[in-house]
This record gives structure tokens, C-alpha cells and sequence, in this order.
């Protein structure tokens, strides 16, 4: 986590640019893979990560733009979750860390919303890609699942997109560290390429040696012989001499940015001259 000041700062600076409402940042859940205990790896929004950096299922923030008034809306763990878990910090003590003074239960956030509206105040939030936080937000503002996707704040977007795409040092570095561990991952595809190899068994190395470094993939491993078709994530193709494999593969850093290098690396070793040529006219028109 960066600094308490660093996310303080940054919801100021949202606030400035939005102007007037409210705006509502929701976090993701806890995503069922196929019974309630048995959830997919977390992953929290990444807007919510930026703007008040708690990475932790179940959150939603609340920033009133004119009083400058902040809530940070989640349940603190029963003793059932306790034994599940292991000791877990008070939401109050999480809202501190980032600077946040105000907690509520999250079964307050409709009633504080409902209030806003009665007050004719506008709601922000952003387009969403979960189908859970669309439903979310249909409950929580009394909208269809297509009135909540036309409702999304263009104000919030542009300012959210004017902070996110310049880096502070502290990101950059985030961002290095990311590459670094997508630099390992890709030179250890490509000593184990060779002839009579399945795709998944290098991607398992790769895959092992995020996990190893307590990192998680930035996206679903692009890993084939076969480039033609964009998204292979079956990795069920043995390798061949004379065939090319493209290895298109990122993972996170500590703080979630991410890393992303493709490359292509020829499965017997060298590159014949057909390829060698076909290699060096992408990579020069990626050039100019």
C-alpha cells in the first residue's frame, strides 16, 4: 500500500474534478467458483485500489463531493469468518490506513444513497464489468441492469482516466517491479521451448514461478503455436520443430500494476531464414 497522504491526495484531486454529487466507488466480492466457500483468487477493482487502496472483497467508498466528506461502507468479520479467515483488521482500522475517517455497515450505503437522490444530488460511478456490481447498483438505485449502464458518470470517467494515466515515482517502480517478474517469466519459456513439448507444460512453469513469487497473472496466458487465432487458453498443442510460438504473458506487482511482454520464440532454437525475415519486418515497423 502506498502512503495514507498518496490516497487522500488522489480523492481530493477526484473530488476538484467531478465537481459536485456523490461519487461511489464499489470494490468486488468474493466470486463463487462453484459453492459459496470455494471462490475464485480475489481480485479487487482497480479503481477502488487507486482511489482508496484497501485490498479487501466486500468494500464500497463514498466520497461527497461539495462537504468533502468520505465513507467507507463494509461488514467487520463474525467469529464464523474468524475460524475461516484468521484475525482480521476492523474495517475502521483498514478506513485509517487510507485515510478515511468514517465507517458504516454496508447495509447503510442505500439508505446514504437514497438520501442524495431525495436531495436531487447526482450519483457518480463508473461502467461496470462484473454482473454481481451491476446488480449491485440496481438495488442500490432503484435502476434497471440497462438504465445502470446509461447512467454512468462521464464526469467521473474523464477525471478518473486524467489521474490514472500519469505516474507518480511510487507507480513507476510498481510498474518495474511487475516487469521484472514478466522478464523471468519470459526467459523461462524460452528454455523450456523445444520439440515434443504441450504448450501447457510451459505455461505451468511460467504460471508456477508467478505464484512462486507471490505474484498473480495480469491476464489469462496467451501461449500457442498457433498466433492466427488470438486468445488460445487451452495450451493443449505439442510443439513442433520449425513452428513459432507466440508467448504473450504479464503479472502484477505487489500493489496490482501490471506488466504485459509478448514475444516470439521459434521452437527449434533458431529461426529459419523465413521466419528470421518475417521477424524483422515487425519488429522494424514496430520501430519506426
Amino acid at each position: 500500500m502506498f502512503s495514507t497522504e498518496t490516497y487522500v491526495q488522489r480523492r481530493r484531486r477526484l473530488g476538484e474534478e467531478v465537481g459536485k454529487g456523490l461519487i461511489l466507488l464499489l470494490g468486488n466480492g468474493s466470486s463463487p467458483m462453484n459453492y459459496t466457500d470455494n471462490p475464485y483468487a480475489f481480485r479487487q477493482d482497480s479503481s477502488f485500489l487507486y482511489f482508496f487502496g484497501l485490498d479487501t472483497f466486500g468494500l464500497a467508498g463514498l466520497i461527497d463531493v461539495e462537504s468533502g466528506r468520505e465513507i467507507l461502507f463494509g461488514q467487520d468479520v463474525t467469529l464464523d469468518e474468524v475460524i475461516w479467515m484468521g484475525p482480521q483488521r476492523s474495517i475502521a482500522e483498514r478506513a485509517a490506513e487510507v485515510g478515511v475517517a468514517e465507517t458504516m455497515p454496508s447495509g447503510r450505503l442505500e439508505e446514504v444513497l437514497a438520501g442524495g437522490m431525495r436531495q436531487g444530488r447526482r450519483i457518480h460511478y463508473l461502467p461496470q464489468y462484473r454482473s454481481e456490481n451491476v446488480l449491485r447498483l440496481q438495488a442500490l438505485l432503484s435502476l434497471s441492469a440497462a438504465e445502470v449502464r446509461c447512467g454512468v458518470s462521464e464526469e467521473l470517467i474523464r477525471a478518473v482516466v486524467r489521474q490514472r494515466s500519469v505516474k507518480s515515482t511510487e507507480e513507476v517502480e510498481q510498474i518495474e517491479l511487475a516487469l521484472d517478474i514478466c522478464h523471468a517469466m519470459q526467459t523461462e519459456a524460452m528454455r523450456a521451448v523445444r520439440p515434443g513439448v504441450y504448450e501447457r507444460q510451459v505455461v505451468g512453469l511460467m504460471e508456477g514461478l508467478v505464484s512462486g513469487r507471490g505474484s498473480q497473472v495480469s491476464f489469462p496466458t496467451i501461449f500457442t503455436v498457433h498466433g492466427e487465432t488470438l486468445h488460445n487458453h487451452d495450451y493443449g498443442n505439442v510443439m513442433q520443430a520449425g513452428d513459432i510460438v507466440i508467448n504473450d504473458s504479464g503479472a502484477e506487482s505487489p500493489l496490482h500494476y501490471a506488466g504485459d511482454i509478448t514475444r516470439t520464440i521459434p521452437v527449434s532454437g533458431r529461426f529459419t531464414e523465413r521466419q528470421k525475415d518475417i521477424y524483422a519486418i515487425v519488429l522494424e515497423a514496430q520501430t519506426a
